[in-house]
């Protein structure tokens, strides 16, 4: 009964998407898949939340969870659907069918290539690619209420020593042009992976390619 109950609330929290999917003035073609993705992460996170303040007691813990949905819910949604808002205005601005841009329901995901950032060995970044970061520099100040972890990979050729060390500086790299451009500096973590989270196979020249990367994750606060 205490999980049909617990169930119940995850349902009724997730009606509460549509009152944050009502028009805001905002382009209406706007994805709302991720707004509802963020509710039901939140109404979620709230459930195991609300549960926690009833203690032994099983009729409080149950009241908790609905409780917790419900106000998790809807404040996944918001979040969920002010990413929806910052990935569009993002690509919109930057233009740049080689930056990828992923919004997963509680963040988004900036994937930069590597062999578009820096010229081989290097940890300079390309002329070219200042303008697209100026971009990305702007849509985070625009959306101050968030945590960026700017986290570099390699592929896997050459030694792993040398490939932590390769993307932890680039990563820094990434970083320091933020911050120059106006992103505060305790809003960043950076971080090198090395070869260690390859998304695609180094087997072949474009899966490595794939693996040579930056990624800008924005983590709503």
């Amino acid at each position: 009964m205490a999980s049909k109950k617990i169930i119940a609330g995850l349902l009724i929290s997730t009606l509460a998407v549509s009152a944050c999917n009502t028009s805001t003035g905002f382009d209406q073609n706007i994805n709302r898949t991720k707004t509802k993705q963020g509710a039901i992460i939140g109404g979620l996170v709230g459930t195991v939340a609300g549960m926690s303040t009833g203690g032994d007691n099983s009729v409080k813990r149950r009241q908790g969870a609905v409780r917790g949905a419900l106000i998790g819910a809807g404040l996944g949604a918001a979040i969920g659907n002010e990413l929806d808002k910052q990935a569009t205005e993002l690509r919109r601005d930057m233009n740049n069918d080689d930056v990828m841009i992923q919004n997963t329901g509680d963040r988004l995901i900036v994937t930069l290539p590597q062999d578009i950032l820096f010229a081989v060995d290097s940890t300079h970044i390309t002329p070219s690619l200042r303008s697209d970061l100026a971009v990305l520099t702007q849509n985070l100040i625009n959306y101050p209420n968030s945590t960026i972890q700017i986290v570099g990979h390699t592929d896997n050729t050459g030694s792993a020593d040398y490939n932590q060390l390769l993307s932890t500086e680039r990563a820094l790299a990434v970083s320091s042009i933020l911050q120059q451009n106006g992103v505060p500096q305790f809003r960043i973590q950076s971080m090198g992976r090395g070869e260690s989270q390859p998304i695609a196979s180094n087997l072949t020249p474009e899966g490595r390619a794939q693996n040579r990367r930056v990624d800008v994750v924005i983590l709503p606060n």
